[in-house]
């Protein structure tokens, strides 16, 4: 939704405010969390936070298809290291391999052709917007070890993702409130129907891989989660007239060959 709305502050305010209303709504009726999960409710709204400015930032840097899969892509590979250390959690070899080999077209999809995208030199590409995307990247997998920790102390999934959209959800729109004032109001308007379509849609896919994590090992379904990325990058190819390409294509099927290895034991 960044790109059909020109304005960033205003598209995440959108998505943020409309998730915290939907999960307020959703939890007055959904079991509160257990208290064992609130340190890591309060951690992962933080961290999600900086995950939308450096989103924000790394697209006002670079190219779509290209910052988009490098913040997803760098998420796995970091995920199955933090999992490994502060979880214990241990893939058997299929699943290693699996999310080895995704995140090895996770990548290719995102670097291949890295030269001539926007903002690029002759001398290599832009550092700043690959930094952003990859700070991107470690935020990402930062969350999703601190929620998989934390939905499975909750008791209740669905109680934990509404806490967690009121809680993250809120301070952007605060934000854009209090630094654009009546302002953002007229800002919003145009896209209020698209912006709370966006924030259902973005509450439901995150639900989902919630509901995942307290059951799967969190390396594969975060893995499975960023194959995302293969319509980001085919969204930038049609609509905004960014590069795929044969390599890119070929780094897809990489994509889809780890997803095939994570299944091995679990399908």
């Amino acid at each position: 939704m960044g790109h059909t709305i020109k304005d960033q502050l205003a598209a995440f305010t959108l998505i943020g405010g409309g998730a915290a209303v939907i999960g307020a709504v959703i939890a007055c009726f959904a079991p509160l969390p257990r208290p064992a999960a609130w340190p890591y409710l309060l951690v992962s709204a933080l961290l999600h936070i900086g995950y939308q400015a450096l989103l924000m930032r790394s697209f006002s840097l670079g190219d779509f298809g290209q910052m988009y899969p490098i913040a997803r892509g760098t998420a796995p590979l970091v995920v199955t290291v933090l999992a490994a250390v502060f979880v214990d959690e241990s893939l058997d070899i299929w699943q290693a391999a699996g999310v080895a080999v995704a995140s090895a077209g996770l990548l290719g999809v995102a670097l291949w052709g890295i030269r001539g995208t926007k903002g690029a030199t002759r001398n290599g590409p832009h550092w700043p917007a690959l930094l952003a995307a990859l700070a991107t990247g470690l935020s990402i997998a930062a969350y999703t070890v601190v929620d998989g920790v934390g939905v499975r102390n909750s008791g209740s999934p669905i109680g934990y993702i509404a806490w967690l959209m009121i809680l993250e959800g809120a301070l952007i729109p605060a934000y854009a409130l209090r630094t654009r004032r009546a302002r953002l109001f007229a800002q919003l308007r145009p896209h209020a129907v698209l912006g709370l379509l966006g924030a259902a849609l973005s509450m439901l896919a995150y639900g989902l891989v919630l509901w995942a994590q307290s059951r799967a090992p969190l390396a594969p379904v975060a893995a499975l989660r960023e194959s995302s990325i293969i319509v980001g990058v085919a969204i930038g190819a049609l609509f905004f007239k960014e590069r795929f390409g044969t390599p890119r294509i070929a780094a897809a099927g990489l994509m889809v060959v780890g997803i095939g290895l994570m299944l091995h034991t679990t399908g």
